[in-house]
This record gives C-alpha cells, sequence and structure tokens, in this order.
C-alpha cells in the first residue's frame, strides 16, 4: 500500500498597482521600471530558494537475513534495489548486498525523498498474534507526516507502517515521503521501528545513516560513517569522488590518503555512554571554536568533524568497559 502527500509549492507572487497617465513622460516610466525591478531583486532575496536546487530521489531498499550473529541467530541487513535522482540511476554506488551498517544515502538541503521497503525475510507475510513480521525505515531529522513514520499503529495510532504482516496490517511494499527542509542539515540515523516488537530490530543489524549536506557544501575526499554500539564499532566508508561504498562491518580498518581531506560521522546506538578518540589528532568541536582531542557521546547523539589525514593511527573508545572489550579500529594513512 502506498502513501502519497502533495507536494510542497512555491507560489509566491509580487503583486503591484501602478496608474499611468498620457500625461507620464518616458524618463519617468523608466525610472519607475527600474525601481520596480529593484523591488522585485530585494523581495526575491527574501523568499527561500531551496526549491530551485531541490532534487526528487526515489529509492527502493529491502530487509533480509545475513550472517549468524554467532549464537545462532541471524542478523537483518538492509539493501539498496535502487536510488534515482531526477531520473539518474546511481544504485551502482551501493552494495551489490544486504549490509550492516546499511546504506549511506546522501541528501541536499531541499530535496523530496519516496522511499519505499520490501520485507525478504522467511515467513514476514503470515500473521502471529501478538508479533510484527514487518520491517520498516523510521527515519530522524528530516520532516514526514504521521503516514511516514515507519511505525506500528501502537504508537501511530494509524497503522502499522511497514512491509510484511505487522500487529494489524499486511502489506508488501510500504512507502514513505520526507521532506529534507531547510535547517535539517547533518547525519542522521533510520532504522527498523517494527520488527518483532514496536522497538524494531535496530539491535539486529537494521540501521543506517542519512547525510544531509547544506546547499553548496565544501566536498571532503572520504567520508567514515562509525556507528557506536555497547561493544563494538560498526562502520563503512565512502569515496569522495566515485560515491562508492565499501568497507562494511564491524571495527573496519578507514583507509586514507595523506594530506586529504576526510570527514568522520559518529552516530551513537544503544545504551553506553562512549568516549571517542582519535589518537594524535585534533579537529574543531562543532559549533565552537575550541579544537578538541576526544568526545563523550551518548545513544542517538551524534558528532560530525573533519581532519586532515597525516599519520596513521587508530580510532577507539576510551569507556572504560568498552575499552576492554577491543573497541578501536585502524585508522590507515597511506
Amino acid at each position: 500500500m502506498l502513501f502519497q502527500s502533495a507536494p510542497a509549492k512555491c507560489n509566491t507572487r509580487l503583486k503591484g498597482n501602478s496608474k499611468t497617465t498620457s500625461s507620464i513622460s518616458q524618463k519617468p516610466l523608466i525610472k519607475l521600471a527600474i525601481a520596480a525591478l529593484a523591488l522585485t531583486l530585494s523581495l526575491s532575496a527574501l523568499v527561500p530558494t531551496s526549491e530551485s536546487f531541490a532534487a526528487e530521489h526515489i529509492i527502493q531498499l529491502t530487509a533480509e537475513e545475513t550472517q549468524d550473529d554467532g549464537f545462532g541467530n541471524k542478523l537483518l541487513a538492509y539493501k539498496m534495489l535502487s536510488h534515482r535522482v531526477d531520473g539518474l540511476d546511481i544504485t551502482s554506488r551501493y552494495s551489490t548486498e544486504a549490509t550492516i551498517p546499511g546504506p549511506t544515502i546522501e541528501l541536499t538541503e531541499g530535496d523530496k525523498v519516496k522511499i519505499s521497503i520490501e520485507n525478504a525475510i522467511p515467513g514476514n507475510n503470515i500473521p502471529i498474534p501478538g508479533i510484527s513480521k514487518q520491517v520498516s525505515i523510521h527515519v530522524h531529522g528530516v520532516h514526514y507526516d504521521i503516514l511516514s513514520d515507519g511505525t506500528l499503529k501502537v504508537i501511530n495510532k494509524n497503522f502499522d507502517e511497514g512491509a510484511g504482516a505487522g500487529l494489524e496490517e499486511t502489506y508488501v511494499i510500504y512507502e514513505y515521503q520526507w521532506n529534507v527542509a531547510l535547517g535539517t542539515a547533518g547525519t542522521w540515523p533510520y532504522h527498523d521501528h517494527n520488527f518483532e516488537t514496536h522497538n524494531g530490530a535496530e539491535h539486529k543489524g537494521l540501521f543506517g545513516a542519512i547525510i544531509v549536506n547544506p546547499v553548496g557544501v565544501s566536498s571532503y575526499d572520504k567520508e567514515y560513517v562509525l556507528y557506536l554500539g555497547d561493544d563494538a564499532f560498526w562502520g563503512m566508508e565512502i569515496n569522495g569522488v566515485s560515491k562508492i561504498q565499501s568497507n562494511h562491518g564491524v571495527n573496519p580498518t578507514l583507509v586514507a590518503t595523506r594530506n586529504s581531506n576526510v570527514r568522520f560521522h559518529l552516530i551513537a546506538l544503544g545504551t553506553d555512554i562512549h568516549t571517542f578518540e582519535l589518537k594524535g589528532y585534533k579537529w574543531i568541536d562543532p559549533g565552537t571554536t575550541h579544537r578538541i582531542n576526544q568526545v563523550a557521546i551518548g545513544p542517538l547523539e551524534k558528532h560530525v568533524f573533519s581532519v586532515i589525514a597525516k599519520n596513521s593511527t587508530r580510532y577507539r573508545d576510551n569507556n572504560l568497559s568498552n575499552k576492554l572489550l577491543g573497541m578501536e579500529g585502524k585508522f590507515l594513512v597511506q
């Protein structure tokens, strides 16, 4: 079942009343025209221009079983089926496999997104009383109406908003619509909210991120997205030129070219408080002028920073319990 909402439109008009008589000479008319043009240009500067930059994204994801967790339980993962931007197919930048973490979706303020989810988990269409078999996409940061919340009816009071058999409703495909409005720039998580319970299966691997850039943002040679779990980092990297996404997995080795400009995106999952360090590096704490060498980050908080890659080192969580669990990885500069 598909849900659609009317697209936002900007119908701003500038109206003016003018009276002329045959007694007005050509020179005053020219002056009036110049003044009107100046007024129009001045007012147009006050009208938001995001629509002129807006792109339409049509995205299809699926969720499926992936590797065993080591204890006999199957992990779950999102996989990109298709991503088109204004009709241009960019699906090749994503892995052809289901990955943990899921695909990182790059957007720009002003974009509109239609994103649908399919369910490839065995037995997902067979209802079980009191247990949801649905998978969903619940996103943070961008704007949407209640029909795109990606939650169960027990939460949103409307529908079981996912693909598969929910507590009350079953859908083969469910579509969400996002408005990437001005002011939503940042790095935001998305995750399942419907599988088995109203808390979903984020802990089983159904999570990913969107990166919302302002119009005209600087580019980076590499982007690294690291999720801080309760016992490990999950991560991946994006080539800044080709946009190819790779190196998904646990405590991944992140690779950079010497003297390249790279950006880290940290998102905390689970329940722990973390203390992230990129040993030997300092960066500007966003929103301040302070240079820091580590940052405390709690559940669903995020921290984004950039550095010039100079030397190989390790990234790690200095929280004692996580440090003892070996929560660290390599940052390899070549």
